[in-house]
């Protein structure tokens, strides 16, 4: 070793600190309690007792993530093992993080949905519907949006349910070897999707959905797209029950695997087809309406296990529900304004600008400074494809959110993967992670 080498200095460690999974002997019995997901199952005597019941010399501590391609985005899990058994599980997030929160409260009442659709990428029109829908409770024109608007939000939110769906389709089947599932559930999701840049002009994050109704009418030959894609689907769902619903080794990869309880799932805040999968019928666009989901007949999917195979059977079964509400909205869809026709919320049409000064100025008032939103608070929450999402918002009066936070399903659902995962074979740990769905846009957001 020569006196360079003693002058080196030593490499920088890195960690995440408190959100990493510690030796046995390093942890307190109150970790252990939490992090082998036993909090209604167990003691605190009956956890200190475990404590000293593995050794760590018998476990080794791994990383499954960030970068893992089944981790669904960037999550990481560390997981204790002993040989193949599944003993503690800790997830470790904040590794997409985006601050999209703080950056809301910088961003003015329009500019928000810009946003928050970046959040679950996978279902952005929820996003935007339920930042617009706290923003019109605040302003007190929830009750004036016009009935074309409100109808049409409904059919875009359903079809992004569908969308949403078909991805789990493709990327459930590729998490578990059926990698033809996730051709075809790519091919059925991109004919939604080119619905989707026909109306809003994107694929993907349209900030179409805006406070005081829909950024633009639906275009000509809608009814005839999505007719299209009505007919298509349900031969190709029944392509899916063929391929994986009765297929014996994928009953046998998914049935008993990640059960999660009734009680542990309300104890963890868990929601969507995760709450369902337990045998609780809990779907707020039933339980707790908005739009006019009351005005339409659908049925909420549930389980009975509270395994991988229900979360699976239950989004299968959810397309075909809200093809069926779909259906109800293409005959009840009402003529009218698709925007609320007051000039403090909204812009003058394109057409008028061109004519009128004084439209103009109002054009540029509105997308520079916005519209000020009188002093309050509210929360509002919806169904998304994952679970309950809900947007806080707290307005002081200016253009611009005070605070805004989002409960993200994904996040919340997260937590009950050590809960999953506990006592399970590491070969199903990408199995419960894609039974979860989580989206990490909204974990991290």
């Amino acid at each position: 070793m020569t006196a360079l080498d003693d002058r080196r200095p030593a490499a920088a460690h890195t960690g995440e600190g408190g959100q990493e999974m510690g030796f046995r002997r390093e942890s307190t019995p109150d970790e252990l309690f939490r992090e082998v997901g036993a909090v209604l199952r167990m003691s605190e005597s009956e956890v200190a007792a475990m404590q000293g019941e593995i050794s760590d010399d018998e476990t080794m501590i791994i990383n499954m993530g960030p970068s893992h391609p089944s981790t669904h985005g960037v999550l990481r899990l560390m997981l204790e093992l002993k040989g193949e058994t599944v003993l503690r599980c800790k997830p470790v997030i904040g590794y997409l993080h985006t601050g999209m929160e703080k950056t809301g409260e910088s961003l003015s009442y329009l500019q928000g949905g810009t946003n928050v659709t970046r959040m679950d990428y996978a279902s952005p029109l929820n996003n935007e519907l339920v930042f617009s829908l706290a923003t019109e409770k605040l302003l007190g024109i929830d009750g004036d949006i016009p009935e074309r608007a409100t109808w049409m939000r409904m059919l875009l939110s359903e079809m992004n349910r569908m969308s949403s769906h078909l991805l789990f389709m493709a990327t459930n089947g590729m998490d578990l070897g059926a990698v033809s599932m996730m051709l075809y559930g790519w091919r059925e999701r991109e004919e939604v999707l080119r619905f989707f840049q026909k109306v809003t002009g994107l694929r993907m994050n349209h900030n179409f959905i805006r406070p005081g109704g829909i950024a633009a009418d639906l275009p000509k030959g809608w009814r005839d797209d999505v007719l299209r894609i009505l007919d298509l689907l349900p031969d190709r769902l029944a392509e899916y029950d063929v391929l994986m619903t009765g297929q014996p080794i994928w009953r046998e990869r998914l049935q008993g695997v990640g059960v999660i309880t009734r009680d542990e799932a309300l104890a963890l805040g868990a929601t969507g087809p995760i709450l369902r999968s337990t045998g609780l019928p809990w779907d707020l666009r039933r339980d707790m309406p908005y739009l006019r989901y009351s005005e339409v007949e659908f049925d909420v999917v549930v389980g009975v296990h509270g395994d991988a195979y229900d979360r699976y059977a239950i989004r299968l079964n959810e397309i075909r529900e809200s093809m069926r509400i779909v259906r109800q909205i293409l005959d009840r869809m009402p003529a009218g304004d698709v925007r609320i026709q007051d000039k403090k919320v909204t812009p003058p049409p394109r057409a008028r600008i061109d004519e009128s000064m004084e439209a103009l100025i109002h054009h540029f008032k509105i997308f520079t400074e916005g519209f000020k939103v009188p002093e309050g608070e509210v929360y509002v929450a919806i169904e998304s494809p994952r679970g309950e999402i809900g947007c806080y918002i707290v307005s002081d009066g200016s253009s611009v959110p005070y605070r805004m936070h989002v409960r993200a399903p994904s996040f919340v659902n997260i937590q009950a993967l050590p809960h999953m995962m506990r006592g399970g074979l590491v070969a199903d740990a990408v199995a419960v992670i894609s039974s979860v769905d989580p989206v990490l846009g909204e974990v991290d957001r």
